[in-house]
């Protein structure tokens, strides 16, 4: 049987057509492929940009502002050695972007200057420490991006 150009072009569409329909379907069936939105509440996240930025430029102003460093032990986190510890609150936020299911949050509780993340808490890879303090009623806001 011999196939002319328009049966050619029409098996061509066809296979194509088929050949994305199944990489949808199995994309946005399997579980593997998770296509969830950054965090749950993003849109009420989004109204709190300007505050957020607010209290980063508040951080940033500061003679001394946080600092990170990577010890054997995990992220040490060292707040302004000119603060008084015990008026430092707030919490810490660590975000994996590849997997929602290893963020996790721990509060600021410090003995001093100095807070501590274990290793045993984060996987290799790359995190985001968003860190929301305050001290003496004002509020400020520390955010990195680090590679563990």
């Amino acid at each position: 049987m011999k196939i002319n150009w328009g049966t050619g072009m029409v098996l061509a569409m066809i296979g194509f057509i088929s050949f994305i329909m199944f990489f949808v379907i199995k994309m946005s069936t399997n579980d593997k492929y998770q296509h969830d939105l950054v965090t749950e509440d993003y849109y009420q996240q989004e109204l709190k940009v300007q505050g957020n930025m607010e209290r980063e430029q508040k951080g940033n102003k500061l003679s001394q502002n946080i600092r990170l460093k990577q010890t054997e032990e995990g992220i040490l986190i060292i707040f302004p050695d000119s603060l008084n510890i015990s008026d430092i609150t707030g919490k810490v936020f660590l975000y994996r972007p590849s997997n929602k299911q290893f963020d996790f949050e721990t509060p600021i509780s410090l003995s001093n200057q100095n807070l501590l993340i274990p290793d045993n808490r984060l996987l290799g890879g790359r995190w985001n420490l968003t860190v929301d303090w305050q001290y003496k009623g004002n509020s400020y806001r520390f955010k990195k991006e680090i590679t563990y």
